[in-house]
């Protein structure tokens, strides 16, 4: 034990003292270039580097159509496209772009024959939208796309008095001066298949679909980025960027752009792959959100649909147990939503509450999709419930919202996706409002994969916002979580007339 104990301080010792001191490899990342993984060599892997996400530049510039010349005397890498040409030295933090001096985040350095430089360097110059996934250890680039109506005739429109910010090392963080913009946008997101934009401001969007190319269009009249929006998202040179969609089949991509600088104007565009209903909620709150989880374009989301109710089929006076999967959302690697605490945090302790008290009722029978801090995936989740044949699946959340976003939600939501699921959703949440004794924000149809993916009455809770420091410190009480079990117990026993 001692030779070993030796061993591995040596071996600490040499990682401490190697030249990338602060950086943290892994033979585990991955770069995602439009939807396409990219094949990188071992010493070619993504690293971070005090806090700055560093990327191998030859294979990301080639790739997004640049050439890379390498002077080995100098140390020196030159990039250039059309006239764009960009120098990095290594273990220098100034960069040359165009003839201008660019401060890094961190320098340039050498993994092997590869040079690493900050992914933020490569999405600002050279128009890439630009992301990190810290779970999956995934870069993610976008190449860059004209701005929104400038290939697309069907949304072009007659003002094209947008402006290219000067090159002074700006990334076009305002609107033309002169503008008379009086709200901002802060930061967008697609979540739950629900397109989420954080406005600073009062505005009317004007919503609008393309159905011969399959898209939904927000305009947001009079308004602007936000100083906020440009830490949170890529704005390349020509004012415009996109997200790229991975998890919703129907969502390819989320563009947006300074549309018009007369007025101004921020066009969001979400292309869908098949046209798909949506609904829209601006409660003047700071969020507007467009959700495509219903089948309507009229009713606001914070209605319960119009589904017929059912009730549950009659006894036929089996006497076999009924079998109840708790579901505790995230959790391993996924640490969920939350700034402060974390929704792995809250979900574990409350599933496993449901669970023991569960246990104590002798015609049910209980299974968790996990007791520990650990990720199993979506697919885990609901293969598990549809091979025990479970009776009911509830799977257990706390919400959030978008960073930088002025309002502050509260409350309590539980989302269904079938119609025969709508009764039990009905049923738990009149229980478990009362025990969190927060806002009753509804039931709200939504298609979430476990409760699409599942074959019986599913169900999701969202007990409260962690977003919002009265719900969270709730939350993580012993004596609410103790209640929501109860709850959703109650629930429970009365769907099943008991």
């Amino acid at each position: 034990m001692k030779k070993f104990g030796f061993l591995a301080l040596l071996l600490l010792l040499l990682v401490l003292v190697h030249p990338g001191t602060g950086y943290a490899g892994s033979a585990e990342t991955h770069i995602n270039l439009d939807g396409n993984d990219l094949k990188i060599s071992k010493e070619a892997q993504v690293q971070i580097v005090n806090g700055s996400v560093m990327v191998p530049l030859r294979l990301v510039t080639e790739q997004l159509g640049y050439t890379v010349k390498w002077d080995n005397v100098t140390k020196t890498a030159t990039i250039e496209q059309k006239g764009t040409t960009l120098k990095l030295i290594v273990n220098n933090a100034m960069a040359e772009a165009s003839g201008k001096q660019v401060k890094l985040d961190n320098p340039p350095f050498l993994s092997g024959n590869t040079i690493l430089v900050p992914l933020r360097f490569v999405g600002e110059q050279t128009g890439t939208t630009v992301g990190w996934d810290n779970v999956t250890k995934t870069v993610y680039l976008t190449s860059p796309v004209p701005e929104i109506g400038g290939s697309d005739p069907e949304i072009t429109v007659p003002d094209t008095s947008v402006t290219a910010p000067s090159d002074n090392g700006s990334n076009g963080n305002t609107a033309t001066d002169g503008n008379s913009s009086t709200a901002a946008v802060t930061n967008l997101s697609f979540v739950d298949n629900k397109l989420i934009v954080a406005v600073n401001g009062s505005l009317t969007p004007n919503v609008f679909t393309m159905t011969d190319k399959d898209r939904i269009v927000v305009d947001l009249p009079n308004t602007s980025f936000g100083d906020s929006f440009h830490q949170n998202l890529s704005v390349g040179k020509n004012q415009s960027g996109q997200l790229t969609i991975t998890e919703y089949p129907n969502v390819s991509t989320i563009r947006y752009s300074l549309f018009s600088s007369s007025p101004s104007t921020i066009r969001i565009v979400i292309d869908l792959n098949s046209a798909n209903n949506y609904s829209v909620t601006n409660a003047n709150d700071g969020l507007i959100i467009v959700d495509l989880n219903g089948t309507s374009t009229t009713p606001p989301a914070t209605t319960v649909p119009e589904v017929p109710v059912t009730t549950p089929p009659p006894s036929t006076g089996n006497t076999d147990k009924k079998i109840i999967v708790i579901d505790a959302g995230h959790g391993g690697k996924d640490p969920g939503t939350g700034s402060n605490r974390k929704e792995k945090d809250f979900t574990l302790p409350t599933a496993l509450k449901i669970a023991e008290l569960l246990k104590k009722e002798p015609n049910i029978e209980v299974v968790l999709t996990r007791s520990d801090d650990t990720y199993p995936t979506l697919q885990d989740r609901s293969n598990l419930a549809n091979k025990v044949k479970a009776d009911l699946f509830i799977s257990v959340h706390a919400n959030s919202i978008p960073v930088g976003s002025k309002s502050n939600p509260s409350g309590t939501e539980t989302y269904y996706t079938r119609k025969d699921s709508l009764l039990f959703a009905q049923t738990v949440h009149k229980y478990l409002t009362v025990a969190t004794g927060l806002q009753d924000r509804g039931v709200r149809q939504a298609n979430y994969h476990v409760t699409r993916e599942t074959k019986m009455p599913a169900i999701l809770l969202e007990c409260g916002y962690l977003s919002n420091t009265k719900d969270e410190g709730l939350l993580f009480t012993v004596d609410v979580q103790n209640r929501i079990a109860e709850a959703v117990v109650l629930g429970i026993k009365e769907y099943f007339g008991q």
